[in-house]
């Protein structure tokens, strides 16, 4: 096996791999990085067994075809590397990779790629529709940070895919605070779900980042695949039933307040460093044209409060919230402006963007409040 490749293009598809491999695996196998050289192709591959990604690159100057399994600790090699050239040659008896460049070359032992696993298989007459590339980034990034991590609820732990003919939803929630996403302009033509476990929803975020063109998406009852010009990912899902999300949406709300969105965040992050640390409790305040984030610690008596400038409907009201979910929400709705639909102090309260950015989004994202003693 023999060929030539820029270093910055093969390291930027080893740290990609990376992302995939676990710290610790009960194959040794898999703490490897799957190179297959054919047809002036280069196939990169890395798995956990149940997340799989492979990529492919062109590569033009192919001397002789072949593969091997390499370890992590290339990428770490090459990131010391300015761009240049690399040749790089691997002996298919011994399975050692000569790397080597215009002033030096290092030798680093490979391993038989035979014992690489296999790409999991979908079942004949899986689901398969077509999503765009920038409507699955926007859904996984608007949704993701909202997942779980519960291992007695499992179910929690992914962003729920709830597809009917003519709309795709995608749901994430903690049980604290949720995020349902949809888009009017994927059009799936059948009703059909799964729940995509976190680390694949991230590893395609970061792809989809780079692409344009349409995802090919396939799923029956375990797995799912994602297929895009230069890249697949095939991952095991979520087995269970998500939670009914839509019954949890509180549809009466008559307290609404509009804010700008930055300048909130803004003082929110700036009230939170007095909350106290066991709650991160705030309060928000609303009254006629003005909302107040205050914050007490007892403990160590420390307190304060900002006003913000506001256009408010409804009666005086005052809720608390966790101050670490209030920021993340803000921080994940891109709108200049956001409006409050609060209820009461006990119910959850809605926060939504003021014009989405396209007219085929819909974006809720819900809080659950805290008591204030």
């Amino acid at each position: 096996m023999k060929f030539v490749i820029p270093s910055t293009e093969l390291l930027s598809q080893l740290q990609l791999m990376s992302k995939v491999m676990n710290s610790k695996n009960t194959l040794p196998i898999l703490d490897y990085i799957l190179l297959q050289l054919k047809d002036d192709k280069l196939t990169v591959m890395a798995s956990d067994l149940e997340t799989t990604l492979v990529s492919e690159l062109e590569v033009p100057n192919v001397q002789q075809e072949g593969s091997v399994a390499v370890p992590k600790l290339l990428a770490d090699t090459l990131k010391e590397f300015p761009e240049q050239p690399l040749t790089v040659i691997v002996n298919q008896e011994t399975y050692v990779i000569e790397i080597s460049w215009a002033t030096g070359k290092v030798n680093i032992p490979g391993y038989n790629p035979q014992d690489f696993p296999e790409i999991p298989k979908l079942k004949s007459g899986a689901t398969a529709m077509p999503i765009p590339a920038e409507a699955l980034n926007d859904a996984i990034g608007k949704t993701l940070f909202a997942t779980a991590n519960d291992e007695l609820r499992p179910v929690m732990n992914g962003v729920f895919f709830d597809m009917t003919s003519d709309s795709a939803t995608f749901v994430a929630s903690d049980a604290h605070k949720l995020v349902r996403y949809r888009r009017t302009d994927v059009k799936p033509g059948s009703s059909a779900s799964f729940i995509l476990p976190k680390k694949p929803a991230a590893l395609l975020r970061t792809i989809l980042a780079k692409e344009s063109s349409a995802v090919e998406l396939e799923f029956d009852e375990k797995n799912a695949s994602f297929i895009l010009p230069n890249y697949k990912l095939v991952c095991r899902l979520i087995e269970g039933v998500f939670p009914a999300y839509d019954s949890v949406i509180p549809q009466d709300n008559p307290n609404k307040l509009t804010v700008d969105r930055l300048e909130m965040l803004t003082v929110v992050k700036r009230i939170s460093t007095l909350a106290p640390a066991g709650t991160s409790l705030i309060k928000l305040k609303c009254t006629a044209n003005q909302l107040t984030v205050s914050a007490q610690d007892l403990d160590f008596s420390y307190s304060g409060a900002e006003r913000i400038v506001c256009q408010y409907d409804g009666e005086e009201l005052e809720m608390g919230f966790k101050s670490s979910f209030l920021v993340e929400i803000l921080s994940n709705l891109g709108s200049r402006e956001v409006v409050l639909e609060l209820a009461n102090p006990g119910r959850a309260g809605l926060i939504l963007p003021v014009g989405e950015a396209s007219e085929n989004e819909d974006t809720l994202m819900l809080l659950m409040p805290m008591m204030i003693n």
